[in-house]
């Protein structure tokens, strides 16, 4: 493809969507390359999105296209990026399937993946009892015996925040747990019990959890789980143009989502680490401003 368009947005998930929605509105010409396997194809349903509270995923994404489908400058790609190169004003991006595009802007909206934990019973239960935001889906975990899957200081971020969903918690670190002496006081005077133990599997039933099985023979019976993700970026396609990431692989971004490489943005998981639909749709607006903000910019000062 010759033609040199507005915005190429890589990624189509809430972030991409929206910056796509509200570049649509802006009368921009846009791109969303999306291989439609997002991170949150597991779960049932998403929470905490006015008006969309408790909308599957899936849905979710069906509805966000039908609405940007009145926007006749936006299009979709089911693809995968694989190349990214230029420069600010002439970007390339080559897919999957050897199609080519050009744009002036670049939005990487490319989220995290989630890296395999190792525990037997775990991929049965994600999405349906078992998840790893409380802000997500605590509140259907609300009052319910459960067990938190974390060690070290992450093991006491997230007890102190169930404790806002749930007095019954019980630690399991599944390995050394990394924990001060005096995090285990503290998580022993919030009555929270710690097994160091490896843990053996989960046990469970069309995809509720029932208890968890230790390797040293202890069985703990819960109602759901929480537990903290290995998570790697969603591409690497950020760093191949220069783009700075944090310690953590998130892109390092301005208010905006303008990353330190001239005409290229980053919104959603990818720029975040708060992991939440409306977040990641709100980042993508914020791009979405700041791109077209520049590109009028552009074409206002380069007229004089």
């Amino acid at each position: 493809m010759e033609q040199l368009i507005d915005v190429a947005i890589i990624g189509g998930g809430p972030a991409g969507l929206n910056a796509a929605l509200v570049l649509g509105r802006a009368r921009r010409s846009v791109i969303v390359i999306d291989e439609e396997r997002p991170r949150n194809r597991v779960t049932r349903e998403s929470h905490g999105f006015l008006t969309r509270d408790g909308m599957n995923p899936g849905e979710f994404r069906k509805l966000a296209k039908e609405q940007i489908g009145a926007y006749p400058s936006v299009r979709f790609a089911e693809d995968t990026a694989v190349a990214v190169s230029g420069r600010d004003g002439d970007f390339w991006i080559g897919t999957k399937t050897g199609a080519m595009y050009r744009s002036r802007k670049l939005l990487f909206a490319v989220g995290k993946k989630d890296l395999p934990i190792e525990i037997n019973g775990l991929a049965e239960v994600y999405g349906k009892s078992a998840f790893v935001c409380p802000y997500c889906d605590g509140w259907e975990m609300r009052d319910q015996p459960l067990v938190l899957i974390a060690r070290g200081d992450g093991a006491m971020h997230s007890a102190m925040l169930l404790s806002g969903w749930t007095n019954d918690t019980v630690l399991c670190t599944n390995g050394p747990d990394g924990l001060t002496p005096g995090q285990r006081a503290e998580l022993d005077r919030h009555r929270i019990p710690v097994f160091e133990a490896s843990i053996r599997a989960i046990e469970s039933t069309y995809g509720i959890v029932e208890c968890v099985i230790l390797q040293d023979g202890i069985t703990i019976a819960c109602k759901g789980i929480f537990f903290t993700p290995r998570l790697a970026p969603g591409s690497d396609l950020p760093q191949t143009l220069g783009c700075r990431l944090t310690p953590s692989g998130t892109v390092a971004v301005d208010a905006y989502g303008k990353t330190n490489v001239p005409g290229v943005y980053s919104a959603g998981d990818a720029a975040t680490e708060l992991y939440q639909v409306v977040t990641a749709a709100s980042t993508g607006a914020l791009a979405a401003i700041g791109i077209n903000g520049e590109l009028l910019e552009e074409a206002w000062y380069g007229q004089e």
